[in-house]
């Protein structure tokens, strides 16, 4: 009876649906039965529970400590924001417009102002930083904050990819001159590459975003676009460069080393947890969630194989296993009355990086079973050479989950020299680098034929784009990537 209970168990806990076959349903029972996420009774909104928002915590950690050795200090600005403040840079206003919620009442009281509930702080903060500015001297203003917004517009939402309430940094920064603020985009978009890489085991490309898609009230804004295994692009951490046109607009000025008064030159920067979700869809396979070693605090499981009589010799040996591999955060999974099979596929849903497997004949051999969880390969390490062994299998996991991320977008894009290339390098879902003019139009034009968009145009051009864009009559400016965005 306890055997078909735990079998029981075991079904239900295993992804029923294979990626390849319903990819909707394959990513909600992976965030799910991997502990991730619970549902709210808010539409759009998920509770992080502890295993997704220590994810998030690393990712904020690193690149919070990155961010204060770039000098880069942290605040905290308020969650509400007047509407005659939204109103003060019309273009920003327009841009969020559909997805800002309000707040219109307190108690039974109406608010004499509408108040929006933080989209983006540009305009609450840059209230205060107009009164901060004054002098040269009080330039550069670099400030971060680690915080939460609410974006209302869209019906669908997907957890991590697209909801209504999501975690993020905002970097707001403000310098004297442009070429100060420009040269600041190789610092923070070097950040976040490191943090994609080497954290997340994500390869993305660095690139500028076309007209259509910079982001509300910037002069341009560089992305770094990842390339999923749906053969759909999603935009990762991003930087824009906001020119003067939110000092214009808050009066933000100083007077220089003349005694001239001058317009101030901004920025501002983000990642969100929307990563995590690009990290599931790209690394995660049917058999649950796969997470770079780098992204977990505990980053191996000790199974105990137990045969009658010989229990408590492999049990001893299990613990003082695990202390030897705290440093990795060793969990011990000595559950009684749950089979080993049970435990190594509850522990592969879940995304442990390394299962350490000990039974009476390891013990025998002086010996533990490391199998890989992204790979599946099984590897004899002995007893003791284990803290040496797992610290360089974990390196090793983390290095080939990047290069595989890798390979997998390079083989991936395609160059295509005409319409037909395109066309089928969409319907084989590759990634399209196709030479384009750039023009507002022609991107709309192409909303409207394939449903597509330009995800970004690479700062390192592989070619130039010499003659017509493939789309229109127009001269081709660029080489640049098109196609369907998550």
């Amino acid at each position: 009876m306890a055997k078909e209970k735990n079998t029981e168990k075991q079904q239900e806990l295993s992804i029923t649906v294979a990626r390849e076959e319903d990819l909707s349903e394959w990513y909600t029972q992976v965030i799910v039965k991997s502990d991730l996420i619970d549902y709210s009774k808010v539409s759009g909104c998920i509770v992080y529970k502890p295993r997704s928002y220590q994810i998030w915590e690393i990712i904020q950690r690193e690149t919070d400590k990155r961010f204060k050795e770039a000098g880069i200090q942290n605040a905290y600005f308020p969650l509400f924001i007047p509407e005659s403040l939204l109103m003060k840079e019309a273009e920003h206003l327009e841009g969020f417009a559909p997805e800002v919620a309000w707040v219109t009442q307190t108690g039974d009281s109406e608010l004499g102002e509408k108040l929006a509930i933080r989209p983006t702080s540009e305009t609450i903060m840059y209230d205060s930083y107009s009164k901060w500015v004054q002098s040269w001297r009080d330039l550069p203003l670099r400030l971060n904050q680690w915080n939460n917004v609410v974006r209302w517009e869209f019906k669908h939402s997907t957890p991590f990819l697209r909801s209504r309430e999501f975690l993020w940094n905002e970097g707001h920064t403000v310098f004297a001159t442009k070429e100060e603020a420009v040269a600041e985009e190789k610092v923070i978009i070097g950040i976040y590459k490191e943090i994609l890489e080497k954290y997340m085991a994500l390869y993305g490309v660095v690139g500028r975003k076309s007209k259509n898609e910079t982001f509300p009230g910037a002069e341009w804004t560089h992305s770094i676009e990842c390339f999923l295994p749906t053969g759909k692009a999603i935009q990762g951490p991003d930087f824009h460069h906001d020119g003067q046109i939110f000092s214009k607009a808050f009066n933000i000025s100083f007077l220089d080393e003349k005694g001239e008064r001058q317009f101030a030159w901004q920025n501002t920067f983000a990642i969100t947890t929307r990563m995590i979700g690009v990290l599931i869809m790209t690394h995660s396979d049917d058999k649950g969630l796969v997470l770079p070693p780098r992204l977990t605090y505990n980053k191996c499981v000790i199974v105990p194989l137990l045969f009658k009589g010989k229990e408590e010799a492999v049990l001893e040996q299990a613990r003082k296993l695990k202390e030897r591999l705290s440093s990795f955060g060793a969990v011990l999974d000595e559950r009684v009355g749950v089979s080993p099979g049970f435990k190594f596929s509850e522990w592969e849903i879940k995304g442990m990086p390394l299962r350490l497997e000990l039974g009476p004949r390891d013990l025998e051999q002086g010996q533990i079973v490391v199998v890989k969880r992204h790979s599946g390969e099984k590897i004899l390490v002995p007893l003791s050479d284990a803290e040496k062994e797992v610290e360089r299998i974990l390196n090793k996991i983390q290095d080939e989950m990047f290069e595989k991320s890798k390979a997998y977008t390079l083989s991936n894009r395609v160059v295509c020299e005409s319409v037909g290339d395109f066309e089928k390098a969409l319907a084989e879902k590759k990634w399209p680098v196709v030479r384009w003019c750039g023009d507002p139009q022609c991107e709309e034009s192409l909303k409207d034929l394939y449903g597509v968009k330009s995800n970004n145009i690479p700062l390192e051009q592989d070619k130039v784009a010499k003659g017509k864009c493939v789309f229109c009559s127009r001269d081709a400016s660029c080489y640049a990537h098109l196609c369907k965005s998550l």
